[in-house]
């Protein structure tokens, strides 16, 4: 009995991996065909770029070509904080009977960034920012990329329908270089007006070897705020200091109290970061003036280590004002921006799984655990509080491994995100390792 339990064991896995085989065969032969295509998409997005809040063109395009492979297609999703701005989400839906919600995410914007990249389909497109001013606008963080494995993965998975079942939802999304996207689609009924979803799906362009894909079990993305403070004072004469309250001097005072938050009030296990990227205060070398104007950026992943380094940041502004003898009607004033960044966070069951499948499609050689960062991103925003709906978000390499072993012999750093000089010298293997990588997490999720 037990030595048939064993053989029934043994020819089901063996099944499963003839199963797989086949299937990634199947993968294989349609994004062959399609290769061509996705990299023209490419180009063509990389050309036309459009800023975080202006991505009509890109929108439509995106929703047009959902149509034309069968999908049920929503236009304009998202509702924003800030008036005045239009929601260019995208959702396209395809049932399939019953069975699991599964979200694939790609955003949409670009960066107010002048292209150096010498490639011969460069963007050269400028337009208006939000201030009225004429900037250049490129395609430095990859989202080219994502659209363009997105679309002809939702063609792949259209021609594989006799391969899974239930509800697959994918949402082209707005404004993330900008955090408020994702946010503005969640508060425009996303979850109401569609199905919730049971698993969030996500990739996103970084500085490795095309054709490599990289995750983290948990925290993967750290959460990202924007706060302002403005110190006041009292402003005079340069050579009558003690006639004033000089707020640049309690300014100053403030950005080294700031320091102590992170080496003296977190816990060294949490990674924090608080950085004060912009100080601006006064007109002339011999007037103290009124205020001095602070920016931060602060950064977590738990969701008690972010309110505590808010928390921490108003006291000591504040604090420090006051032992400076400002006036308490003086206080500092410090803002919070409401739209923030959560933590991206890849549920450990699921990324288990979703790790297996990847080494199993691509090959355990093509797939590493990489480490953790402290850049942000708006994925987060999907899973909604406390990581209700479990995601998985890996990274997809755009450099040559020529270029990435000559950069490890060199010391020599490539271009990063957000660059002028980023983007993939060859996009085909970074777009096939994107969609025959997205597509295999889909048909494991989604299996019959």
């Amino acid at each position: 009995m037990i030595g048939r339990k064993l053989f029934l064991a043994a020819m089901c896995c063996l099944t499963l991996v003839v199963t797989a085989k086949a299937q990634s065969s199947k993968i294989d032969d349609l994004l062959n065909s399609e290769t061509a295509k996705l990299v023209e998409t490419y180009k063509m997005l990389h050309a036309a770029p459009e800023l975080s809040g202006k991505e009509e063109k890109t929108s439509a395009f995106v929703a047009k070509e959902l149509r034309a492979l069968g999908y049920e297609v929503t236009e304009r999703i998202g509702k924003y904080d800030q008036p005045g701005v239009i929601g260019y989400g995208v959702v396209g839906l395809l049932k399939n009977g019953a069975g699991p919600t599964v979200l694939v995410r790609a955003d949409m914007d670009a960066l107010p960034v002048e292209e150096k990249t010498g490639l011969p389909y460069a963007s050269k497109v400028k337009t208006k920012n939000d201030a009225g001013q004429e900037v250049s606008v490129m395609h430095a963080c990859g989202h080219d990329t994502h659209i363009a494995s997105f679309l002809t993965t939702a063609k792949i998975l259209a021609l594989l329908k006799s391969q899974w079942k239930g509800t697959l939802m994918l949402v082209a999304q707005p404004a993330e270089e900008t955090i408020g996207g994702a946010k503005a689609m969640v508060n425009d009924g996303l979850y109401t007006r569609f199905p919730k979803p049971d698993y969030l799906l996500g990739l996103h362009a970084w500085g490795s070897a095309a054709g490599t894909v990289g995750y983290v079990p948990g925290y993967f993305m750290a959460s990202a705020d924007s706060v302002d403070i403005t110190v006041r004072g009292v402003g005079g004469h340069g050579s009558r200091p003690e006639a004033t309250k000089d707020p640049v001097v309690v300014a100053a005072q403030i950005v080294m109290a700031l320091q102590t938050i992170v080496s003296r009030e977190i816990s060294p296990l949490d990674p924090a970061v608080v950085t004060v990227g912009s100080i601006h205060g006064g007109t002339k070398h011999n007037i103290i003036s009124d205020e001095v104007h602070l920016q931060l950026t602060v950064r977590s992943y738990k969701a008690e280590v972010r309110k505590n380094l808010l928390t921490a940041i108003e006291r000591i502004a504040k604090g420090v004002a006051l032992t400076a003898g400002i006036p308490e009607r003086l206080a500092p004033i410090v803002k919070f921006s409401p739209s923030y960044a959560p933590a991206t966070y890849n549920d450990p069951a699921l990324t288990a799984r979703m790790g297996a499948v990847l080494e199993k499609t691509l090959g355990k050689d093509k797939v590493t655990k990489a480490d953790p960062v402290m850049g942000s991103e708006d994925f987060g925003f999907f899973g909604l509080d406390n990581h209700q709906i479990p995601g998985f978000y890996f990274f997809i390499g755009v450099f040559s491994p020529e270029q990435v072993a000559e950069s490890q012999r060199t010391g020599v750093p490539l271009p990063s995100n957000h660059s002028s000089s980023f983007a993939p010298p060859n996009p085909e293997p970074t777009l096939t390792t994107g969609v025959k990588a997205m597509t295999s997490l889909v048909l494991d999720l989604m299996k019959k």
